[in-house]
């Protein structure tokens, strides 16, 4: 992996967190333990901060970046993503802020201050676009996002799953690297 120090801020990880060697992280970043970083994911808090939360995941080739302080927004965006997150591949998250137990479906862009809440499905390819706000407990879809119906009772509970789920690929990666006798973080 490559971790980069960007002004005096240094990446910093939580306990059992998975970063893939082919990942980069630089800057004011934050990952929360027991989260993944998959291959060829970048994590860019250069201008800004990024917070990861707890057991979340960042998979394959997602982009992870910030709004800067401008005269056009003053305090910028910084990128905030709460616990049990699965950022699906491809994924493109600028500036915004997304909850607890929420599923970002693959190749999905979510923009500056965008703010999705606690419990919320987005379905793959979708475009949330700038300051758009995602009410809890619904599956959202398209481009741009629309909401398309509540969640069930089975995707609530999936969101558990899916986190614990990562943990436990995760801690393979890392035994594995441990057994390679690679530094383990």
């Amino acid at each position: 992996m490559v971790m980069k120090s960007f002004r005096g801020k240094t990446p910093q990880l939580g306990n059992r967190v998975w970063v893939d060697d082919s990942a980069v992280v630089i800057g004011d970043v934050v990952i929360g333990e027991d989260s993944s970083v998959w291959p060829l994911v970048a994590i860019r808090g250069d201008m800004h901060r990024i917070r990861i939360g707890a057991r979340t995941s960042i998979q394959d080739n997602s982009c992870l970046h910030i709004t800067h302080a401008s005269t056009y927004k003053p305090e910028g965006h910084p990128l905030t993503i709460g616990d049990d997150v699965t950022v699906g591949h491809m994924a493109m998250l600028h500036g915004c802020t997304i909850g607890s137990k929420v599923l970002v479906g693959m190749g999905t862009t979510i923009l500056d201050g965008a703010v999705i809440e606690d419990e919320v499905i987005i379905g793959a390819g979708s475009l949330v676009p700038p300051g758009k706000h995602l009410e809890s407990g619904y599956l959202y879809m398209g481009s741009p996002v629309k909401q398309a119906r509540p969640l069930t009772k089975e995707e609530i509970e999936y969101f558990q799953y899916a986190g614990l789920n990562y943990v436990k690929l995760k801690d393979e990666y890392l035994a594995e690297r441990e057994l390679l006798g690679k530094k383990v973080d």
